[in-house]
């Protein structure tokens, strides 16, 4: 897969409009694929994965350095991800990019798939952090990171966290620890959807202001709108080129749970839920004829 790296200062970060018009055609891609296989599953997290399809898409096609067929690749960037249970979005990404058969995807969550609720790195090709248990993915991220600078490698690290999991202590000690390695080249990413799984996320324990949080603990903090699939793209680029940076950064996206589908965005019960194949297909329909 193409990776720009372009140099720091000039305006080649900023994706043209047939890059801006296939990112997006690839989140809606994510979004009806995470239908289909939920509905295989029968139960599954849509609107965490809704919220973060930008994000997904940008990173896989178009700013993290990877080989097409190749997940093993050495010098490819790694992704961890806490909110585990979006993995249901990365997996069709995995399937386009030949990291396994796209045949696996039918075969989603059933007896015997290498495919579960949630993402095992000893099964499934191009996961490099089996998550689950929220709150470890950016100590994950940050060992990886230590990784690359010890073995010279020139790979980046990205690690997206969900906003609930900014509740949990190993987090902050996480972060700690980043900044006083210095790991320029680990970038975090906070889907601030506003909602965890028992309701709005500032009212099972606020986090605000979360900004200056992170830049107290030491971390180049940027704010974007998460389903700005351009300003994702133009931003999380500079961040992936910037070789001269020697603190982590971090970026807060702006998400909407459940993008894409009305009835989602005004629901929080769809952190996990079934759609009934009519709502399926209103759904579906709802995705196609947007473009966000």
């Amino acid at each position: 897969m193409p990776s720009p790296e372009p140099s720091i200062g000039n305006n080649s970060y900023v994706p043209d409009a047939a890059t801006i018009e296939r990112l997006r055609e690839r989140a809606q891609f994510i979004r009806l694929e995470t239908i289909r296989l939920i509905d295989i599953a029968k139960t599954g997290h849509y609107s965490s994965v809704f919220s973060a399809a930008e994000v997904f898409s940008a990173l896989y096609y178009d700013v993290m350095k990877l080989r097409h067929g190749d997940p093993a690749w050495d010098e490819r960037d790694r992704f961890t991800i806490g909110k585990g249970h979006a993995a249901v979005g990365l997996f069709p990404i995995y399937a386009d990019l030949g990291f396994f058969p796209a045949e696996w995807l039918d075969d989603y969550t059933r007896l015997g798939s290498p495919l579960g609720d949630h993402p095992d790195m000893r099964k499934v090709p191009g996961v490099d952090f089996s998550s689950g248990s929220i709150g470890h993915a950016l100590s994950n991220a940050i060992g990886i990171a230590l990784a690359q600078r010890w073995t010279g490698k020139s790979y980046s690290v990205f690690c997206m966290m969900g906003d609930g999991e900014m509740q949990e202590g190993q987090v902050w000690e996480a972060a700690l620890f980043a900044a006083q390695n210095k790991l320029g080249h680990l970038i975090g990413i906070v889907d601030r959807n506003g909602y965890q799984l028992d309701g709005r996320v500032d009212d099972v324990m606020a986090i605000e202001p979360l900004d200056a949080k992170w830049r107290a603990f030491g971390w180049e903090v940027h704010d974007v709108d998460g389903h700005d699939i351009a300003a994702v793209t133009e931003l999380l680029r500079r961040l992936r080129a910037d070789d001269t940076r020697s603190r982590p950064a971090l970026v807060i996206a702006r998400t909407v749970k459940g993008k894409g589908v009305s009835y989602m965005e005004t629901e929080p019960g769809w952190h996990l839920g079934w759609l009934d194949p009519s709502d399926a297909d209103d759904a579906i329909d709802e995705i196609r004829a947007q473009v966000i």
